[in-house]
């Protein structure tokens, strides 16, 4: 450790009397010290005999393997040969370490019998229910929601590695996620925005997965319940709300009908002939739909003419005669 500080403090004297600039490996191990030099190269130091070590070892293993392999040749074939299918990887673990190159697959491969220890990873589109959620909405409103969720492995190393299972964390999230996202809407933004809350869903789902070598492909919800009591209101709501636009547009179209029969009126009123056609036409639908009555309308005008003049009445008052009683006595007797 002395000499290294020495080395470093002669480095830097000589490099001021030359008078030349500094480079920057030279300027990083000038500003880092001695202190922060000795420890990673003391750890180097120590692991070089241990990865020497775990070298010889994987080196008579393999060794062990191939003379397992010459032995008992051809049925060693079984143990060191390998198939994946066109949907499958596999992940080679040698010695507890991952080979080389990443996943292996599709087709044949070889392996070492005592030494490798094959994962086989399905890369398909996976799909799976989420769990109904019960949920309570921004305007405290209880719903119970389903949704489904698709997702696929991208890595089949970082999904073996990363994550001891890959399948029931995704799930676990997507509940999670769900609960989170569904509590900041409200009833109706939750019915009427479905498309938005899926991709919010599915980008924060990706974003969380990403480090596990998933990819989520979609996320859908599939149906929102609500309570009973909450349905029998909406319902009445609804129905109030037709009821009184079926009313408003009946009025409307009265008015309008009434406004059409007194523009017609007064066109027929201008002209006789008009209205005669239009007793024809009428007596022609009356005809075409109905053969066995046959309605003739007249007008009033025609029944005035055939009434009787009313007879004169006579204004002269009428006395009866009056006698005086002497006078009857007089008849009497």
């Amino acid at each position: 450790m002395s000499e290294k500080v020495v080395d470093v403090e002669t480095a830097m004297e000589e490099t001021h009397e030359e008078g030349k600039p500094l480079t920057a490996p030279e300027e990083r191990v000038i500003a880092a010290g001695p202190s922060d030099i000795d420890p990673p190269a003391a750890k180097m130091t120590a692991g070089v005999p241990d990865e020497d070590e775990s070298n010889a070892c994987a080196g008579l293993l393999q060794v062990f393997s191939i003379i397992f392999i010459i032995l008992f040749f051809p049925f060693s074939l079984l143990c060191a040969l390998k198939m994946v299918q066109e949907y499958e990887r596999a992940v080679i673990f040698r010695l507890g370490r991952i080979l080389h190159g990443g996943a292996k697959g599709p087709g044949l491969f070889f392996v070492y019998p005592c030494m490798d220890d094959v994962v086989k990873v399905d890369i398909r589109t996976r799909s799976f229910d989420i769990n109904p959620q019960e949920i309570l909405t921004q305007d405290h409103v209880t719903v119970t929601v389903d949704a489904v969720m698709y997702f696929r492995v991208v890595d089949p190393v970082l999904s073996v590695t990363r994550v001891e299972d890959f399948i029931g964390s995704s799930k676990m999230l997507g509940a999670t996620t769900l609960r989170n996202i569904l509590g900041t809407y409200k009833m109706t933004e939750l019915l009427m925005q479905r498309d938005d809350i899926n991709m919010k869903m599915k980008v924060l789902l990706d974003e969380a997965t990403d480090p596990w070598g998933v990819d989520v492909e979609r996320v859908e919800i599939t149906d929102v319940r609500l309570p009973d009591m909450l349905q029998r209101a909406m319902a009445a709501e609804a129905e109030a709300t037709r009821e009184a636009k079926a009313k408003v547009i009946a009025a409307e179209g009265e008015k309008n009908a009434s406004r059409a029969l007194k523009e017609a009126a007064d066109i027929m009123s201008e002209s006789p002939t008009a209205l005669q056609l239009r007793y024809l036409q009428t007596l022609n639908t009356i005809a075409a739909e109905k053969n066995s009555t046959i309605v003739f309308p007249l007008p009033l005008d025609l029944l005035q003419a055939f009434k009787a003049p009313a007879p004169r009445q006579l204004h002269a008052p009428v006395h009866a005669p009056v006698q005086s009683s002497q006078a009857t006595e007089d008849c009497a007797e």
